[in-house]
């Protein structure tokens, strides 16, 4: 099957921003839940998210749109800190998100950067994805929603420029070195994020423009720029970009 081609929109601001990016984890949620009885979603760290969050807890249309206790949270990548650490991914996402809302705790999968042992802390990921989704040897877990960032170098979870990660292709979850930072992260890999149903970028803040550019509209080099290996092989993708990110670009999409 073709790869969906990937679409970019720009909204009017960065409020528009995560309301469109509510929008769609809503509907992904109400029509996973229809489908097969449950809403598995993959969140990202950062910054960026907090806005996403912020409206998921605090409108009530789109809270209620949700049914909460039939969502199952994963996580795209995390730091090697431990979950009360301000640099935690699943600390932001418990702080701004998971305590606001009626889930069930059982359905939060978090990594456990905590580990000393980066390399076992993935290995034990890897199997928690195994026993959640069921999966015989070799295959590969099918989220319905993987939500991404991207930093101004093009990284993306923890898949940066020049490292193993980026060439990883068996593995569901990594630990992976990053000279730059002189630390571990623990990541999912390429093959699980391109096995998702959708994909959605947030993409926010001038500091991103030239890499939204190279990695939409320039040739194709994701050593460089890990964000271009994500292309789901029968999902969608979408790019959604305020202003200030989408600067560069030319022809797209605006909401």
């Amino acid at each position: 099957m073709p790869r969906r081609a990937a679409r970019v929109r720009i909204t009017a601001d960065a409020s528009s921003l995560f309301e469109e990016a509510a929008r769609q984890f809503v509907q992904a949620a109400r029509e996973a839940v229809e489908s097969k009885g449950r809403f598995d979603v993959v969140l990202s760290g950062g910054s960026t998210p907090k806005g996403l969050f912020a409206l998921l807890t605090s409108d009530s249309a789109l809270r209620n749109g949700v049914a909460w206790g039939k969502v199952r949270f994963f996580w795209g990548d995390e730091r090697h800190v431990p979950p009360g650490d301000s640099e935690s991914n699943y600390g932001m996402a418990r702080e701004a998100l998971l305590r606001h809302l009626p889930v069930d705790e059982q359905h939060i999968y978090r990594m456990h950067g905590e580990n000393p042992d980066a390399a076992a802390a993935a290995a034990e990921y890897q199997e928690t994805l195994s026993q959640a989704f069921d999966l015989k040897p070799g295959n590969i877990p099918r989220f319905d929603l993987i939500l991404l960032g991207m930093g101004p170098d093009g990284h993306t979870a923890s898949l940066f420029p020049g490292t193993k990660a980026v060439r990883e292709r068996h593995r569901l979850v990594i630990s992976n070195w990053v000279g730059k930072l002189f630390t571990d992260r623990i990541t999912l890999t390429p093959p699980v994020l391109n096995a998702a149903e959708r994909v959605i970028f947030l993409v926010q803040g001038a500091d991103k423009a030239a890499a939204l550019k190279a990695v939409i509209e320039g040739p194709r080099e994701p050593m460089q720029l890990p964000a271009q290996l994500i292309r789901p092989r029968s999902g969608s993708l979408l790019w959604l970009a305020d202003p200030t990110a989408a600067s560069m670009l030319t022809a797209t999409q605006r909401v």
